[in-house]
């Protein structure tokens, strides 16, 4: 018979012992008479690095490592972590000590996401990296997308902010074209400035499209942009890089 976490989680355990270690809170074995879930978080700690790392840079390939740095933190820490215990409904599982129980420990943030983490590293010891990212992919999803969502936001007026700063004026997004059935429409949107395209974006809409495209541009700015910069010369000299022929600025003709 499943137990409510592995309905729950959509996962059956192979080792259902690994199950019972992660639910079980040190306060219930104070004197180290039976296993805890200590061990276990500490693997889940590990697990869940990685997995949202691997998560992220699938999401966003373009990111650098300071943006999916931030991401990560929003997404791995205690708060969050609490919470997707609380949606399992982990804390009603718990093997509590008599103390802890008293204190109101089913519905601390602490105790809580380090069973979550507990569970991660049990679903890693029972099945393998492959199981247990495939159960966070799932738990993550909404998260990621809320995430991607903001993060493209967030090139928009990136973009906006460093065309004003460095050419005067704003982006102009055309639509250049529209296929496919009401229902399911596809977008294409390319993005100018100053009359100078800088790149396209496709999308479902026609916003998701300018999303893109706004994207595909903070990209090919910062590769202008490192074209342009001034190298060190093996003695430690400042060296200018010429720019490509035709280049005027950062930025070109696709």
């Amino acid at each position: 018979m499943s137990h409510v976490i592995e309905e729950r989680l959509a996962y059956q355990f192979r080792k259902p012992e690994l199950l019972e270690t992660a639910l079980t809170h040190r306060s219930l074995t104070p004197t180290g008479g039976t296993r805890n879930n200590e061990k276990l978080e500490f693997l889940g700690d590990a697990v869940l690095d990685l997995v949202v790392s691997d998560l992220l840079m699938q999401q966003f390939p373009r990111h650098q490592e300071g943006d999916l740095s931030k991401l990560r933190a929003s997404l791995v820490n205690a708060r969050v972590l609490a919470e997707k215990a609380r949606t399992l409904g982990l804390g009603k599982e718990l093997r509590l000590g008599k103390g802890e129980e008293k204190s109101g420990g089913r519905e601390k943030e602490s105790i809580l996401a380090a069973a979550y983490e507990a569970l991660l590293g049990a679903i890693y010891l029972d099945r393998g990296f492959v199981a247990a990212r495939r159960v966070l992919a799932r738990q993550f999803a909404a998260d990621l997308k809320a995430r991607a969502s903001g993060a493209v936001e967030d090139c928009k007026t990136r973009l906006q902010e460093i065309t004003q700063r460095i050419f005067k004026t704003t982006p102009t997004y055309t639509l250049v074209r529209e296929t496919g059935p009401d229902h399911a429409k596809h977008f294409v949107s390319q993005i100018s400035v100053g009359g100078r395209t800088f790149g396209r974006g496709e999308g479902l809409s026609k916003k998701s499209a300018e999303q893109a495209a706004a994207m595909e541009a903070l990209h090919a700015l910062q590769v202008e942009a490192a074209a342009l910069a001034p190298k060190k010369a093996p003695g430690g000299e400042a060296s200018v890089r010429p720019a490509r022929k035709g280049a005027s600025g950062m930025g070109g003709e696709r």
